[in-house]
């Protein structure tokens, strides 16, 4: 199976933008080994898209996605940045 995404383009002047798959759900919940995400298909394509989208040349360091449950992630979830070194 082929997943094709299309990364969003970075732009200096509006920032960062992303896309969000119809129906994606992800949960960032505590675990006694760390932070756990789950997600479904469209949660793990959504996640990944943002990370690429980070990833571009141009991208300034600190840039970042801010997640939690009022943002993005399911009711319950614990807060996950993730953000570019």
């Amino acid at each position: 199976m082929e997943i094709k995404v299309e990364i969003p383009q970075y732009d200096k002047n509006s920032g960062l933008s992303t896309h969000w798959e119809y129906g994606f759900e992800i949960n960032v919940k505590e675990s006694n080994d760390g932070l756990v995400v789950l997600a479904n298909k469209a949660g793990l394509i959504s996640l990944a898209i943002q990370l690429l989208t980070l990833a571009q040349e141009g991208v300034p360091r600190g840039s970042h996605f801010h997640y939690d449950d009022s943002n993005s992630l399911e009711g319950g979830s614990r807060a996950l940045v993730i953000q570019k070194k």
